[in-house]
């Protein structure tokens, strides 16, 4: 079968990457082409263009942007015309693919949809247009089957890709000599992997560095920025700049200060207790801060469905408030055992799925 996917940002990369490996195994005939990353490609996608091209956060920041992303739209549409897939698969990246999904079915494309939007955080009625142009959904998160179902839309609950991840992890034993640390205990800083993210968050996350002398504090740096995004670490003294190595890092820490995003449920999957951080412009935010309709922006409490980790946001994340909720997640502070017993509640909730195999199963024998 011919397969066209689609992902837009560094973590759908990787899901959607594994997903193809899994359908490979299912169909060894298979051939597929898209847009992503160097995941994608080395699981060997034939890719159209790079996410970076599409990577722009932000209401104000896509208004910029918004010509610029019309013509990838396009560009997008002419290839999957051409190709002429038996299935169009779009991995999360709203924005992109939902514009995409609504091509597809006006062109009787098959449409199957790989980690559902965030529409439950805001203008939920978006999962009307969902139920329209998409076939099947693909949910990640328990609580999205039921938020589906009020809409009366079936989906399939296929487990956490992270799960996988975690679980196929091998922690590097040479990662403090390889990256030159020394013996102090480790603060993980997680800013995230965008351009706009690092740049409005990360010097707020490192202004506790004083507060905490015996620890030394480690930030996860992803590749697909470069050098100038990370520049503020070179004025700061006690801080470490490793890359592409989250996951060893987090294995090594003690406690963890975290953007907004997955990568809080990855830290909740490696039971590192953490404070989760977000901050953008004013403008996104303010008009966010109207739109939005859950009580919380990590996916480690909206999981659980209770204040799990502590969440900074915006005008909360200052340094007063960060140092604080720092000390309380350290050994001995006054959270950490809450966190801990939180984060049982979430392993419990996500199962114990195999989300790739399992996606990819489902879409072969609904293809077939």
């Amino acid at each position: 079968m011919k397969y066209y996917i689609i992902a837009g940002e560094r973590s759908g990369d990787l899901h959607a990457a594994n997903l193809v490996k899994s359908l490979r195994q299912l169909d060894a005939d298979l051939e597929i082409r898209g847009i992503g990353g160097d995941y994608m490609k080395e699981s060997g996608v034939q890719i159209l263009m790079h996410y970076k091209e599409l990577a722009v956060m932000g209401f104000l920041e896509v208004l910029k942007s918004i010509f610029r992303l019309r013509k990838f739209l396009q560009k997008c549409q002419n290839d999957v015309a051409a190709f002429k897939p038996d299935v169009l698969i779009l991995v999360d990246f709203a924005g992109f693919n939902m514009r995409m999904a609504k091509f597809g079915k006006a062109n009787n494309f098959r449409t199957f949809y790989y980690i559902s939007p965030k529409i439950w955080a805001w203008n939920q009625k978006r999962a009307l247009k969902i139920k329209k142009s998409v076939d099947k959904m693909f949910v990640i998160l328990p609580f999205e089957k039921d938020f589906y179902k009020r809409y009366d839309y079936p989906v399939d609950y296929v487990g956490n890709p992270l799960l996988d991840a975690i679980n196929a992890f091998q922690p590097n034993d040479h990662f403090s000599a390889n990256n030159r640390l020394d013996d102090k205990k480790i603060i993980a800083v997680l800013p995230g992997s965008r351009q706009q993210e690092v740049a409005y968050i990360l010097e707020i996350m490192l202004s506790v560095i004083n507060d905490f002398p015996d620890y030394r504090f480690v930030v996860a740096g992803v590749d697909n920025l470069s050098q100038e995004a990370y520049k503020v670490l070179d004025e700061i003294d006690r801080v470490s700049l490793v890359y592409d190595q989250t996951y060893d890092l987090l294995t090594q820490a003690q406690a963890a200060i975290v953007t907004s995003g997955t990568a809080t449920l990855e830290t909740a999957l490696l039971n590192v207790p953490q404070v989760v951080c977000y901050r953008t412009s004013n403008f996104t935010y303010r008009i966010a801060k109207h739109l939005i309709k859950v009580e919380y922006i990590s996916l480690v409490n909206l999981i659980a469905g209770q204040e799990v980790v502590r969440e900074l946001i915006q005008h909360e994340l200052n340094y007063e408030n960060l140092k604080n909720a720092v000390r309380a997640i350290l050994p001995g502070g006054p959270e950490r055992q809450n966190v801990l017993s939180g984060y049982v509640k979430v392993h419990e909730l996500l199962g114990n799925k195999k989300a790739s195999q399992t996606t990819a199963r489902l879409m072969v024998d609904y293809l077939s």
